[in-house]
């Protein structure tokens, strides 16, 4: 099997890549409006966020820089298949300007997605990992002008039309399927289990602070609840490339835009290892599933076709997991890098032990 992969350094504004309805699945993270770190980015974009933030406007501010989003937001519902579905992780964010108050970015994000015709799905809260013991802001012990700590963010969902169709058994949906524990756990509307372990491969902590990466677990996971074998995922904000590392992992294809170029040019630098990293997530997904079976005291009824596990469900027993072989690079005929990727099916026997 074999999957293609496009980076484009250039302005999501225009996905001037992209057919339309030719993306199956959009995983995303936009820059937060109202996140200092990104004032300078909005402000390029639209002078008159800058503009707003000099005259202390923050409701002018908010809204000028979700109208930036906004018109990417325009070209996803362009691209998007009929069914095809959006994942979006955004943070809302605190600020004094004219007063302290929340702006309540993931509830605009919603509106706009309504707004372009698309369905709201139920949503996930991610529980960040929290360094700090501190759990208020404002004046500590005394009431009544503290105020709680923002510790999640929002993975917003939405649908373009329908369900997708698909024939009575499909070999790729079925291929694409997750194990019945994954489910329960990938399918809860908060998630405490994730944290940024394995960002390493997506690139030095650098590149992590100037694009605000999210964590390895959060489109791989997306990306395998919501799409299948040999669909296309979008990242409009590509960063640091993490959803094309998840898509690679999960034998989807993809394609990401990126307004910095040094963050395209340096992907070659985070393949390195590429083969065994996705061996590794694989594998421990496998391994994860022989756990659950050896703890579970509940009845398995049928034998995976393709690994030496029981499983819960009928549908999970042609559940195949994959590792990158390897990959190759060329240039892109609309402009960016391309890469493909061969996979190959990871082994049923259980990962030797280090």
């Amino acid at each position: 099997m074999e999957t293609t992969h496009r980076v484009v350094a250039g302005d999501a504004r225009g996905l001037d890549a992209l057919d339309d309805d030719s993306v199956e699945l959009v995983v995303t993270s936009p820059p937060y409006p109202m996140v200092e770190m990104w004032d300078g980015l909005f402000a390029d974009a639209d002078p008159a966020v800058r503009d707003a933030l000099d005259a202390g406007d923050g409701a002018r501010a908010h809204e000028a820089m979700h109208g930036v989003l906004d018109a990417v937001w325009d070209e996803v519902a362009r691209v998007l298949v009929d069914g095809g579905l959006a994942c979006v992780n955004v943070g809302d964010a605190t600020r004094t300007l004219d007063s302290f108050r929340v702006y309540r970015n993931h509830a605009r994000v919603a509106d706009a997605f309504v707004e372009r015709g698309l369905d709201p799905l139920p949503e996930v809260l991610w529980r960040k990992p929290a360094n700090s013991t501190a759990k208020f802001m404002g004046s500590g012990t005394l009431p009544p002008n503290a105020y709680v700590t923002l510790e999640h963010e929002h993975v917003l969902v939405f649908r373009n039309g329908e369900r997708r169709a698909f024939p009575p058994h499909d070999d790729d949906r079925y291929a694409s399927a997750y194990f019945w524990e994954e489910r329960n756990r990938w399918f809860s509307d908060v998630w405490t289990d994730v944290t940024g372990a394995r960002q390493s491969l997506a690139g030095a902590d650098g590149d992590r602070e100037r694009s605000a990466a999210y964590p390895f677990e959060i489109p791989y996971r997306l990306v395998n609840m919501y799409s299948v074998r040999g669909d296309t995922v979008l990242d409009p904000f590509w960063g640091t490339g993490t959803t094309t590392l998840a898509a690679m992992a999960a034998g989807r294809s993809s394609v990401g835009y990126e307004l910095d170029d040094s963050l395209v040019a340096g992907f070659d630098d985070r393949l390195d290892g590429l083969a065994s990293f996705t061996a590794d997530v694989a594998r421990e997904r496998l391994e994860r599933h022989r756990a659950f079976v050896a703890e579970s005291s509940g009845e398995f009824g049928y034998e995976a076709t393709h690994y030496d596990v029981p499983v819960k469900t009928k549908r999970e027993r042609d559940i195949r997991l994959y590792r990158a072989e390897g990959v190759s690079r060329a240039a892109d005929d609309r402009s960016g890098e391309r890469y493909r990727v061969a996979h190959a099916p990871v082994a049923g026997a259980p990962a030797p032990e280090s």
